[in-house]
């Protein structure tokens, strides 16, 4: 357990540093182009296409399949060089050629992502897309090598690594501030502001990947370019990354369906850069909780199954879920009450941080559902199984496309305001993601004979009754100072604090009631806690 907790610590403290400098992006970033112009909008689409190329490969492909492969691979006679070397070159080759076509199709991947889109947006859109698309190329080689890193137990650069990004981006939005100004309007972009902007935005991918390769030697593989693609199971990687594949192709089709939704919204309501950084603000508990703790216990549960272990299969992923779950309620509770100052660090005025509040809101329904899936389903991976994934993924697809179009029609009937159509949409993924994590946990339990899954039930019961009162203390706290009226939501730095102090005392209730419940995971919690403190091992 010392191990999971020593790489859970390292994970996590990189990923709370990482997360807070990209605040401090976000933060210039709005500062720069605001956060509900033309010109936002724009950039947000236009960086976010890479972005949607990265989910494939990292969330899809590399944490999938080639972690686990790469651990059977280490039995190899030569400790899984050969398979490392040939998979590398694969996947150059591979991120290579798909950088060059996105990069040439960019104007027609704009119009398929926003359609709602202006003509001189799109435009603008499509000016921003030709210097973000080349970051595919680098995303993907930051997965590769990082994915590659945790297999071998090497846990900290890939977390690491991207708050270097964060400084590179925070330094070149300040030069275009200081260069041209706050700027939003889709006419007044000139050639120079879009090559600072968007190529600051991609130099910060570039060196975030060259530093990840510094730390390459700690694996103790010595890979070289290998053309041969055949005799190390590159094919069996090739049979389980074709339903991955699938699967992940499934979820951004239907990303992009919300896209083309939400690009129909006036500019002056919440669009897709609010969306955007909502979602930003609803990554932070599940990055630092659920990725720290869960990729160290992703490792062993890859282990186990691969040695037929099933019964230590079934502990670690109760062990997981009600370690997770302890974080993840209270992260849940904390970020509910403090929605409105958090969403003022990311938005121009307190009338947009209410409305962005919403949106929040609406993701943050699926927190702790996310949490239980990110175990389940990385379960089945672990079993060489993506084919079952594919299959409540693409029933979570189906409900995400389903509720949107649900929500546009609405829009255009008049019966929901526009400025609350991103949050319904959020509020439809939400719900999708709740049917998807029921349906994966039953499917896992039919194949591993029993889940225990009254147990981790009954913790997270635990943990939702200790949150209740907890919310309503830190909503009560916010109303007491002000509400949407005072001080935490009239700045966004401001805003920053006051979402601080809400935390705290969210927080600190919650801890009360899980000691009045006698809670046993409060004290694993509070172990995993001590290993970010200073001078502790």
């Amino acid at each position: 357990m010392s191990g999971i907790g020593r790489a859970s610590a390292l994970i996590g403290a990189g990923t709370i540093v990482s997360r807070l400098t990209g605040f401090l992006r976000s933060v210039v970033l709005v500062s720069a182009i605001g956060a509900t112009t033309a010109g936002g909008n724009a950039f947000a689409i236009a960086n976010q296409l890479p972005n949607n190329i990265y989910a494939i490969i990292s969330t899809g492909l590399l944490s999938a399949v080639v972690v686990p492969q790469i651990v059977k691979a280490a039995a190899h006679d030569d400790g899984g060089r050969a398979f490392v070397s040939k998979l590398f070159t694969l996947g150059t080759v591979v991120l290579l050629g798909t950088t060059i076509i996105a990069t040439v199709a960019a104007p027609w991947l704009v119009a398929l992502y926003a359609p709602g889109y202006p003509p001189q947006q799109q435009a603008l859109a499509t000016a921003f897309a030709y210097w973000c698309l080349p970051q595919i190329l680098f995303y993907g080689l930051f997965a590769l090598v990082g994915e590659s890193l945790n297999a071998r137990r090497v846990y900290g650069p890939y977390t690491w690594a991207p708050i270097v990004n964060n400084i590179v981006s925070i330094a070149g939005f300040l030069v275009f501030i200081w260069l041209f100004g706050p700027t939003g309007s889709a006419t007044a972009w000139t050639p120079e502001m879009i090559a600072v902007l968007a190529g600051t935005a991609t130099l910060g991918i570039v060196v975030q990947t060259g530093i990840l390769f510094l730390f390459w030697r700690q694996t103790g593989l010595h890979i070289r370019p290998d053309f041969a693609w055949r005799g190390v199971g590159l094919g069996q990687i090739g049979k389980l990354a074709g339903w991955t594949f699938l699967m992940v192709v499934a979820g951004q089709l239907a990303g992009l369906v919300q896209s083309q939704v939400m690009s129909e919204i006036p500019k002056s309501d919440p669009g897709v850069f609010v969306a955007q950084n909502a979602w930003l603000l609803f990554m932070l508990p599940y990055s630092i909780i659920v990725l720290s703790i869960g990729t160290p216990y992703f490792t062993r549960l890859s282990e186990h199954a691969a040695a037929g272990r099933d019964d230590e299969v079934r502990g670690d992923i109760g062990r997981s879920i009600r370690t997770l779950g302890v974080f993840v309620v209270a992260a849940t509770a904390a970020l509910a009450a403090a929605a409105i100052p958090a969403s003022r660090i990311f938005t121009d005025s307190p009338d947009e941080a209410v409305g962005a509040a919403g949106v929040l809101l609406c993701y943050l329904v699926s927190l702790i559902p996310l949490a239980v899936l990110f175990v389940v389903q990385r379960s089945f991976y672990a079993y060489d199984d993506t084919r079952t994934p594919f299959f409540f993924t693409i029933l979570q697809c189906a409900i995400v496309v389903l509720t949107a179009w649900s929500a546009l029609w609405a829009f255009h009937e008049g019966v929901l305001p526009s400025a609350q159509l991103v949050a319904a949409v959020a509020l439809g993924q939400s719900f999708a993601s709740v049917v998807q994590v029921i349906v994966a946990t039953w499917l896992l339990q039919r194949r591993l004979g029993g889940l225990r899954v009254g147990s981790w039930l009954l913790a997270l019961g635990r943990f939702a009754l200790a949150a209740i009162p907890a919310g309503a203390a830190g909503w009560l706290v916010f109303q007491l100072l002000g509400g949407t009226a005072g001080w935490m939501v009239s700045d966004k730095l401001l805003g920053a604090l006051g979402a601080a102090v809400i935390g705290i005392v969210v927080l600190v209730v919650y801890v009360g009631f899980l000691a009045l419940l006698r809670a046993p995971e409060l004290s694993v919690a509070t172990g995993l806690v001590r290993r970010f403190l200073p001078g502790r091992r």
